[in-house]
């Protein structure tokens, strides 16, 4: 053994010893938490105030021992030392000491001391010394990484065991020289130098083997990502860039941070919007890895409550539903069904047949339409004044027809001159009548103060009912859309704007479910239409009260049974049995009913325990999130943008992408285009450059296809090469499948890491069959495993996604199946860390035809 592996060493057992008491604290400290989260989970909270408190310290509790327990694995990795001798401990969570003094002994990679960790140089050192990643596995120090931000260095591949230049016991020497080699840049081979920060721990973390999930990039965050991280901007800040540069991590990092330094921003909770489930499961545990747990991760189609968006659909349809004028057609459909018909309507009610004409269910249209309420609640004011007018006609009906009767007797009356006489009896009995009616005669049968009355019993009437559901019928998002699509002519009158042909592809019979792109309709209909809640209001008070008298029963039951002989309250005191009680009472055994009643019984049982943030924010459309965060933000559409700004009012928003990777066809051409709508000029856009994942020789190949999606874009640098080749071979179309098979399991057979095979998206199910008859542990279908050694996915599948070796099967139909098919295919071309073959049927795309060697065998 050497004598700088000697001091390695010594240096390793330094640091174990500081992360043993780092341990010891977080061990001290979570014990704590928990016992705290288990007093308060026991407290009864008698009163509504009580139980929102309890609830509250839950809460804060749960959420404070997530954290301590998520950094558990990675605990310390950094170590700064300072020019002025000082030296900070870099961490997962800040942590003190037992007495709360002196410096911290760990601080919290978000907090702004921790910054120079990932942005000091030796050009601008931000006061720092010395630079140690420190490398662990479980609690143990494995190994050290040291920079020296002295003086600049040459570039060069930093090596492990630079704490020689300290003494054994890891204390900071004015005097150390700088190590032989540097980490401040690194070459690649593309004649330029690219500034990385601990590069040897981060070369080290993309050149590993994928594990089929995402992992936190906290200990290895270079300079540009810290800086979109930490940025001070408060609106939607857009990050731009292309494979492999970590946007995704980036933003994930940028919710952890924002949760830290926002607190605020808890209470409304994290929206992460991904492409699809798999690369949700793909990025699951970064969030909670970092101590967050109040982000719901979700994908467009799965942000409307109770709609399983599983039905399939043409890419044409998609893209005529993703355009803004769409909001313009839902919009026209809930009019149309707030339109009463010109010549009225005739009502059964209460046994007569009553006209409601035009005039008068156009004014009560007009008095519920200057509401300004959604059209189920405007609904209710136009009930109530159709009602209104309704019970008007009935008591003036009742009127006419006491009139005629009136009349009628008088006639009769007068003829035999008893009339006389009854009005001098009637005289007599002065009081007993309300003589309010012409000349002194009995009042009206059905005057004014019957009129609510009779509106009362109209509004159970069934012909009433009958009426108003006809003139204005009560309507949710999906009656809506599906009386639309199955009608041509109110698609027609709806949307004018559409051809015949679009208006066509939109065209189907009720039922079978709803695809992707209904989602955002559906939820532009929920906006306007809003919930008529009054049923649910009245079912909620009935089972109210059941509750509270099953509760008073129990009570009196328990009451009931006290006369059996129990010990009183306060014992057999110097009163005597049956005397005073000492405490004021009277000697009688304390029963349920005099500690609590009936209505506190039935909430206590009826309480749930409080659902999480992500948890109530998941089942309510109308949840306002604290901060979004779209991922792969390209891929959205005008109708799934106007659906995430109703989810973030504050317009807090972290949106990344890459404009070359958009494959959906009513996806953006540009930030302008799909943000403009909502927050015109004022968003911010930073671009990332390094790519840290994908390898010179795989951006290289694509270099073609980049250029003829995107001319002038550069491709962002990579800051490694593998020495491996991409490589294609050729095929027939009737061998392609059985030699995609082939292909799969040598690559799965020389081993290395996880294979992804990206297809067309049509051939997902074809093709992946044919690559499980050989792999048997390949995994594909609608919920691939990503932990699995191979997965089949369709290339819209792969969206977001990164695997150690990709092979690309018929590259020709991933670009044929698509107005932005070559968009797709630099999707599936980029998304190896080591290895990239392609299979194609007849002669390549010939953006891919210079860039990648044609093999004529499989290769070894």
């Amino acid at each position: 053994m050497t004598h700088e592996d000697h001091v390695l060493r010594a240096q390793i057992e330094g640091e174990q010893r500081h992360l043993r008491t780092l341990y010891e604290r977080l061990d001290a400290l979570r014990g704590a938490t928990a016992g705290r989260l288990a007093a308060a989970s026991r407290e009864n909270g008698g009163t509504p105030q009580a139980r929102s408190e309890r609830d509250a310290a839950v809460a804060r509790h749960a959420e404070r021992l997530a954290r301590l327990e998520a950094a558990d694995d990675g605990l310390c990795f950094g170590r700064l030392d300072l020019r002025d001798g000082g030296r900070r401990y870099i961490g997962r969570v800040g942590l003190r000491a037992e007495d709360d003094e002196g410096d911290p002994l760990l601080i919290d990679w978000r907090a702004p001391a921790a910054r120079p960790f990932y942005v000091a140089t030796a050009l601008a050192p931000e006061g720092v010394r010395r630079r140690r990643h420190i490398v662990t596995r479980g609690r143990r120090v494995v190994d050290l990484d040291d920079e020296i931000l002295t003086r600049p260095q040459p570039p060069g591949r930093a090596e492990h065991g630079s704490a020689v230049n300290g003494p054994v016991d890891g204390t900071p020497s004015a005097d150390s020289p700088p190590p032989a080699t540097a980490a401040e840049d690194r070459f690649t081979g593309q004649g330029e130098h690219i500034p990385l920060v601990g590069g040897a721990a981060l070369l080290a973390a993309v050149s590993a083997e994928r594990t089929g999930r995402m992992h936190d990039i906290v200990a290895t965050l270079q300079a540009e990502q810290d800086a979109v991280i930490r940025s001070g901007h408060r609106g939607v800040l857009v990050v731009q860039g292309g494979p492999g540069t970590g946007k995704t991590a980036v933003a994930l990092h940028r919710a952890a941070y924002l949760l830290y330094t926002q607190p605020r921003l808890a209470a409304g909770g994290v929206l992460v919007v991904g492409p699809s489930a798999a690369f949700l499961t793909y990025i699951g545990r970064v969030l909670p890895g970092l101590g967050e747990t109040g982000a719901l991760l979700s994908t467009v189609a799965g942000l409307y409550p109770g709609v399983e968006a599983d039905r399939g659909e043409s890419l044409a349809a998609a893209e005529v539903k993703g355009r803004a004028e769409m909001a313009a057609m839902v919009a026209a459909a809930v009019r149309e069904h707030r339109t009463p018909p010109v010549g009225g309507i005739t009502v059964e009610a209460a046994g007569e047949r009553l006209l409601l004409d035009g005039p008068a269910c156009r004014r009560a249209a007009g008095r519920a339409a200057r509401t300004g309420l959604p059209y189920n609640r405007a609904r209710q004011v136009f009930a109530r004044e159709v009602i209104a007018d309704l019970a008007r006609r009935l008591a003036g009906a009742a009127r006419d027809l006491a009139d005629r009767l009136e009349a009628d007797i008088a006639d009769v009356l007068a003829e035999s001159g008893v009339r006389e006489a009854i009005r001098a009896d009637l005289a007599a009995m002065d009081g007993v009548f309300d003589r309010t009616g012409d000349q002194g005669g009995p009042g009206d049968l059905l005057g004014a103060a019957d009129v609510p009355a009779l509106e009362r019993e109209l509004r159970h009437d069934s012909g009433v009912r009958a009426a108003i559901e006809a003139l204005w019928p009560a309507l949710t998002p999906q009656r809506l859309l599906e009386g639309l699509y199955a009608d041509p002519s109110r698609l027609e009158r709806a949307a004018p704007g559409l051809t015949p042909a679009e208006r066509a592809l939109l065209v189907r019979a009720p039922g079978g479910g709803w695809s992707p792109a209904d989602v955002p309709l559906l939820d532009e209909a929920a906006e306007l239409l809003g919930e008529d809640d009054q049923a649910a209001r009245a079912r909620e008070s009935r089972e109210h009260a059941r509750r509270v008298a099953y509760a008073q029963g129990v009570l009196d039951i328990a009451a009931a049974s006290r006369g059996g002989g129990g010990a009183p309250y306060a014992g057999d005191g110097p009163s005597g049995p049956g005397g005073a009680d000492p405490l004021g009472g009277t000697g009688d055994v304390l029963t349920a009913a005099d500690l609590i009643d009936a209505r506190a019984l039935a909430e206590r049982h009826h309480s749930s325990s409080p659902a999480t943030v992500a948890e109530r924010a998941r089942a309510d459309r109308t949840w306002a999130f604290g901060h979004v965060i779209v991922d792969e933000a390209q891929e959205l559409s005008p109708m799934a943008w106007r659906m995430l700004m109703r989810r973030c009012p504050g317009r807090s928003m972290t949106v990344v992408g890459d404009l070359a990777q958009t494959g959906d066809p009513a996806g953006a051409s540009s930030w302008e285009q799909v943000l403009g709508p909502h927050v015109g000029d004022r968003f911010r856009l930073v671009r990332l450059s390094v790519n840290y994942r994908t390898p010179a020789e795989i951006m290289t190949a694509a270099a073609d296809l980049l250029a003829a999606i995107s001319p002038g874009t550069p491709p962002a640098r990579s800051v490694r090469r593998t020495g491996v080749r991409p490589w294609r071979v050729r095929t027939t179309a009737a061998a392609l499948p059985t030699v995609l098979a082939e292909l799969a399991a040598a690559e799965t057979a020389a081993g290395g890491g996880r294979l992804a095979v990206i297809v067309p998206q049509a051939r997902a199910s074809e093709l992946g069959a044919a690559v499980a008859e050989v792999v048997p542990d390949v995994s594909f279908g609608p919920h691939p495993d990503l932990t699995r050694p191979a997965v089949v996915l369709g290339v819209r599948q792969a969206k977001g996604l990164e695997f150690d070796a990709v092979l690309v099967a018929d590259p020709a139909r991933i670009v044929a199946a698509s107005p932005r098919g070559r968009n797709d295919l630099y999707v599936a071309l980029t998304r190896a860390t080591r290895r990239l073959g392609v299979l194609h049927a007849g002669p390549p795309p010939p953006e891919i035809a210079r860039t990648i060697t044609e093999r004529r065998t499989v290769p070894e």
